[in-house]
């Protein structure tokens, strides 16, 4: 190989960020992955349905509208 002309190869280690979890990866030329869902907390794999509705997103329509009554489940 040519020197100066390849990038700096760093042994990679990926962290998911929800759970925690850290896989070690074979090596990339970036010092580090994040990912924010991994296969030990992806809703598919562990078959949890999360829902967040952290805006209030059919009590804000609700509001807006002025209709009456509570939403539905």
């Amino acid at each position: 190989m040519k020197p100066g002309i390849h990038p700096e190869y760093h042994p990679a280690e990926v962290v998911c960020t929800s759970c925690g979890t850290k896989y070690d990866a074979v090596g990339s030329t970036l010092p580090g992955f994040k990912l924010t869902i991994c296969g030990k907390c992806h809703p598919f794999y562990t078959g949890e349905q999360k829902i967040v509705d952290t805006e209030g997103r059919v009590e804000r329509l609700m509001r807006r509208y002025k209709l009456a009554g509570t939403p539905k489940s």
